[in-house]
């Protein structure tokens, strides 16, 4: 077996699940409502569905790894259209690539771009044995989606957190980190906005993070998967190619983004998505791609042309979330530190106690199950950056959500 297998965490719904198994819940008449899974509950568009069933004569034919040229066509008129980007600056035959979702393909790319055997001595006299030796580093955000790690530990390097507290604005601080450590670093995980902290990032830390990834030599990856659910429709989440063309960078040199269908168009089930950027690093993420086997099938990308190519169902998704985290926020806010999110549909959520304790009693008490942020994070420095707060996932209905809310306004006021 592959040793690097060992050195995975347990996943945080794995976690959570052992975290309840065991518990007793006070009211069994009372209906369950989990908030913990960031898993849209709206319905799927019915022309994507419908695009899909139209297409299933496609399933005769093994897909490619590189997509249709319609496909990556469709998803580069998006990025244009929604950034800003000169249309001819993004050559879809080598700057976009389709994958099954941006979970796989955010995995993938650690083991792409990673090289394992690039280490760096340890001493003054740059001793080169392998006792004195360090691995590469790959950058994340803490709390963070657990991928980023799993897909660090995975390629052969150390992940470096990045503690968002909310004395920092929960922001990766880019100046905590020492020229000994960006020397190391080989890939950045950024996410724009934040899961779960809600945070969207601005066009200076980007800028900021490009001339850090020229100066020393790494890969900036950014996680852009809940761009689409933002609070103000007149101020979109910006987004790291958009920032590339504003400086005139128009290779997108070091730079790829990650986007899917998931959350923007309720169709984490079509698990489509793409990476897009810089074609050299592109060309070598087809070479893995071809060897890894994760063509997308040839209806989801008939699905997947029919989604990118329509906005109006977007806006009627952020119209309904937006809603959820208002309605909600009236009712938490009084009892909970809460910061409304500037993107997407999670709130991150202070508790009055130990967050593994609220989480259990929560569902004990009232049947409301949410994810204990010290499970998104590790420890750094010897604190846990997730601890003491919880996320609350708005993926159910608007009633469902205003009852869980009320569910834990009630738990909280009894535990004070």
């Amino acid at each position: 077996m592959n040793s690097d297998l060992n050195q995975l965490y347990d996943y945080p719904f794995t976690r959570l699940r052992a975290l309840l198994a065991n518990a007793q819940v006070r009211d069994e008449t009372q209906a369950p409502i989990s908030l913990a899974i960031g898993e849209p509950q709206h319905p799927p568009p019915d022309f994507v569905t419908a695009a899909l069933v139209s297409n299933l004569q496609t399933l005769r034919s093994y897909p490619t790894t590189q997509g249709s040229s319609e496909l990556r066509g469709t998803i580069a008129d998006w990025l244009a259209q929604r950034y800003g980007i000169a249309r001819d600056l993004i050559d879809h035959e080598t700057m976009v690539l389709p994958v099954q979702g941006t979970r796989e393909a955010l995995f993938a790319a650690a083991q792409c771009i990673v090289n394992r055997t690039n280490k760096h001595s340890t001493t003054p006299t740059n001793d080169m044995s392998d006792s004195a030796l360090l691995p590469p580093l790959v950058m994340m955000p803490a709390p963070f989606y657990q991928i980023y790690e799993g897909a660090a530990l995975m390629a052969g390097a150390q992940p470096h957190y990045m503690p968002c507290a909310e004395a920092m604005g929960f922001v990766p601080q880019l100046d905590t980190v020492s020229d000994e450590q960006w020397q190391r670093c080989q890939l950045f995980y950024v996410c724009n906005p934040s899961n779960p902290t809600g945070l969207a990032l601005g066009s200076e830390y980007y800028r900021r993070l490009i001339e850090l990834a020229d100066q020393f030599d790494f890969v900036i990856a950014s996680d852009e998967c809940y761009s689409e659910i933002y609070a103000n429709e007149q101020e979109p989440c910006v987004g790291l190619l958009q920032v590339c063309s504003e400086l005139g960078r128009h290779d997108f040199a070091r730079c790829l983004v990650f986007n899917s269908l998931s959350k923007r168009s309720n169709l984490a089930g079509l698990r489509s998505g793409f990476v897009a950027g810089d074609a050299a690093l592109m060309q070598a993420f087809l070479l893995f791609r071809t060897y890894h086997g994760s063509a997308m099938p040839a209806h989801h990308q008939a699905a997947s042309i029919a989604a990118w190519s329509d906005e109006q169902h977007v806006r009627v998704n952020r119209q309904l979330y937006q809603q959820k985290i208002t309605a909600v926020l009236e009712i938490l806010q009084p009892v909970m530190p809460i910061v409304r999110p500037a993107g997407g549909f999670c709130l991150w959520a202070g508790t009055p106690c130990d967050d593994e304790v609220f989480v259990t009693g929560l569902y004990c008490e009232q049947q409301v199950t949410v994810l204990p942020g010290s499970y998104l994070a590790r420890e750094v420095k010897g604190a846990n950056p997730g601890a003491g707060y919880v996320r609350v996932a708005l993926v159910q209905p608007l009633e469902l959500c205003v009852e869980a809310a009320q569910r834990i306004r009630g738990f909280v006021q009894s535990c004070v």
